[in-house]
Order: structure tokens, then sequence, then C-alpha cells
């Protein structure tokens, strides 16, 4: 009687111990019940029918999926190595257990097919330039992809891009270039600003000659005041034009 007793613990012990289940607050357990899909538990402690119900343990939390370096030849026929890293979450359990085998792989070789067939369409200026852009278009293809697994593309970011040396000589050049056209315009348009100034000043002159003669005087004292041993005193041209005058009656 002892024995039956005992063994009739041991199979509630044995029974009970494979129908509880406990799961986290981000986790979900997906009950497939004679091989039939009966949904999603959890979190929390639920049971299961042992032998009769089998359950996968999905996870909820956002999964970071790096994906490797590819090798990308883009618009213009060059060729670069680009990485990127995936930030995605599961949303359906069910869908992301029936709908692929692993979702987990299915989603790194989406956002590899995808990397390599968006930057080929692109020019090297425009990954280097337009990131945050190319992100977005990434975003919304892998998310478009992956929907019916039950996966939501939180976001994607190109982490690195590799550019060959000889290019990168090029593009150094090319700044450079650049660098000096901004410098040429910046001087022109000081010129420039100079030169409108000057007829300003010339404009207020031509009306009082005496300012002209003042301002004469104002050079003599600017050059005097640094110690100069050669003073340069200016004569108003009109002298010059006297003499001539003179010579001229002559």
């Amino acid at each position: 009687m002892a024995i039956t007793i005992g063994a009739i613990v041991a199979v509630v012990v044995l029974f009970l111990s494979n129908a509880i289940r406990i799961l986290r607050e981000y986790e979900r357990g997906v009950i497939f019940r004679l091989g039939r899909l009966a949904g999603a538990k959890g979190p929390g402690l639920f049971f299961i029918i042992p032998i009769i119900d089998k359950m996968v343990k999905i996870s909820l939390r956002t999964i970071v999926l790096d994906v490797p370096p590819q090798e990308v030849i883009t618009k213009d026929n060059v060729t670069t190595s680009v990485n990127a890293v995936v930030f995605f979450r599961v949303v359906d359990p069910c869908a992301s257990v029936v709908e692929v085998e692993d979702y987990l792989e299915a989603t790194r070789q989406i956002a590899m097919t995808t990397l390599r067939s968006i930057l080929g369409g692109v020019e090297l200026d425009q990954i280097l330039g337009e990131r945050e852009r190319i992100n977005m278009q990434l975003q919304e293809i892998i998310d478009e992809q992956t929907d019916p697994w039950g996966i939501k593309v939180k976001s994607v970011e190109i982490k690195d891009v590799k550019i060959p040396g000889d290019m990168q000589r090029a593009i150094a050049r090319q700044a450079e270039a650049e660098r000096e056209r901004r410098a040429k315009i910046i001087n022109a348009e000081g010129e420039l600003q100079a030169a409108s100034k000057l007829s300003e000043a010339a404009g207020i002159i031509s009306k009082n000659p005496a300012a002209l003669q003042l301002r004469y005087l104002q050079s003599l004292v600017d050059i005097s005041a640094e110690n100069a041993s050669t003073i340069v005193f200016p004569v108003p041209i009109d002298l010059f034009k006297f003499f001539q005058k003179k010579e001229d009656h002559t």
C-alpha cells in the first residue's frame, strides 16, 4: 500500500513538473497541441498538458543583429565594404515560429541582400553624405519583408564604410580643391566689398576737395606714429597741374 501511494505521489510530482511553466515578462510560450498551433501563453505561471502540448519559448526583447561587411559596387563603380546593425523585435510570437524556420538567420539574410541591393544603386558621395536617408530606406524595406514573420524592424544603421586607398586620396584632393575654391570666393567677396566702400568714400570726398587734403594729413600722422625713418608726404595732384599749365604758357 505504501509503495502504491509513493508511486502515485511520484507520478503527480512528475506530471506537475512537466505541466507547470513559468515565463519572464519579456518571454512568451508558443503552444502546439498534438502538432497544431494552440496560441501563445505567458508571462507568469500557466499549465500545459504533458506529452500532448509542446512549447517553444520566444523572447520579445529588442535584438541587435550585426550584419557582416558586404562588398558593394556603388553606382559610380567604386568598390566599398559596408557593414551595418539591425535593431528588431518579435511582435507576433506565433508567426515567428510558424511562418519561418529561424527568424534570426532569415532576418540576417534579408538585411545582407537588402544592404547590397540599396547601396549598389547609389553613388559613394550619397553613402557618405546621405546616410540617414539610406538608413530609413533600408529600415522600410527590411521591415516590409519581415512583417509576415511577426518581426518589427525598429532601425537600421550603417556602421562603417571602408574605401580603397586610392579613392581616399582622390577624395582628399577633392576636399582640398573645394576648400581652395571657397577661400578664393571669400577673398573675391572681400575685394568686392572693399571696392564698393572705396567707391562710396571717393564719392563723398569728391563733393568736398578739402576732405582729400585732410586725408593726406591724416596719412602723414599715421606714418609718423610708427617711428619710421622715412616720411612720405603726400602732394596734391592739383599742384602738378599748376606746373604743367605754366610750362604750356612758356
